[in-house]
């Protein structure tokens, strides 16, 4: 991952870490208050606010366990020291039998579901491992206001479900290769790396028709694991499906016609797919499909944070964040 200005020195920022208030602290060796991040979540209180958020600190190591954030889990602030060292991995796929001796599905793989609102994760990684095996999230999130802050997120097809709700990202690893960022939530990505482990397509938005904005990717950089890696900008899983690319790096894997109809022509018409000022050998505006927009510099400057996650709350999300490290 590239790196950001304006972040820390690294011995800086584990110090603070370190002595930053928590509420909770998670060790796979048995030295904090929990040894896995579940228990720390399940014992988190239901009663946190947005001026009290809950913390729970994760230390590093590889954690090999599920996690699901219920609804009632609101103002929790999951935050690692770093998000290399710091893993919940897990390995299921759409293809596997459950319990009932019934094929799972994609929906139940999630690595991590988050149903809660006001939701924060910092410094940590989210890994599906099931690797090439079909369908295998890394991440569902259904909650509203939910933020990630310098996170890897890593998988091979459906790496992250944005279902539904607002989320925001910053600073993050993305890897995948096959509608690897999909789903119908509002989500921005600030400054982020989206990884293209292999050929296929970055998004499938299923953005519903009366939400303005879907996936939004703002000063990002999309990089390949291989010469021979070619990917689509995205493909429409549902028909109005919405995703627009701001001042983002693109690299020759990108086809040149950008985006792709999932075999339904009736879609060009609905979908809403749109960049500004693309860069990188991926670019080429003048190859895009008919279908697709590049915007004017007045259309995309309003396009911003604000105008697109606000609501009527007025959520900041980076606010949200930053209450953490208070």
């Amino acid at each position: 991952m590239r790196a950001c200005s304006g972040l820390l020195p690294a011995f800086l920022f584990f110090a603070l870490a370190s002595s930053a208030r928590a509420d909770a602290v998670v060790a796979a060796d048995g030295t904090g208050d929990f040894k896995t991040v579940l228990e720390a979540i399940n014992a988190s209180p239901q009663n946190a606010t947005e001026k009290s958020p809950w913390i729970i600190r994760v230390r590093p190591g590889t954690y090999k366990e599920r996690i699901y954030v219920q609804r009632e889990k609101r103002f929790v602030r999951l935050v690692g020291e770093d998000a290399a060292k710091t893993i919940i991995s897990f390995g299921l796929h759409a293809n596997m039998e459950g319990p009932d001796g019934k094929i799972i599905g994609t929906f139940r793989t999630p690595t991590a579901q988050i149903d809660a609102d006001d939701f924060t994760v910092e410094n940590l990684t989210f890994e599906n491992s099931a690797g090439r095996q079909g369908q295998a999230l890394a991440v569902r999130i259904d909650g509203d206001r939910v933020a990630f802050r310098r996170c890897r997120l890593l998988g091979w097809q459906d790496t992250m479900l944005v279902n539904r709700g607002r989320h925001y990202f910053e600073d993050c690893y993305i890897a995948g290769a096959c509608d690897f960022i999909f789903g119908g939530a509002t989500a921005w990505f600030e400054n982020c790396e989206l990884h293209l482990a292999g050929t296929g397509y970055i998004t499938a938005a299923s953005t519903p028709q009366d939400q303005p904005y879907g996936l939004v990717f703002s000063r990002c950089k999309v990089t390949a694991a291989a010469p021979d890696v070619t990917s689509y900008l995205g493909r429409p899983w549902r028909k109005y499906s919405s995703v627009t690319f701001l001042n983002t790096e693109l690299p020759a894997a990108i086809r040149p016609e950008g985006w792709d109809n999932w075999r339904d022509p009736t879609r060009e018409t609905t979908a809403r797919y749109a960049e500004f000022n693309s860069k990188g050998p991926g670019a080429g505006p003048a190859a895009r499909v008919k279908w697709s927009r590049q915007l004017t510099a007045a259309q995309a400057g309003a396009i911003t944070i604000e105008s697109v996650l606000h609501g009527p709350d007025n959520w900041n999300p980076r606010t949200q964040l930053d209450s953490t490290n208070k």
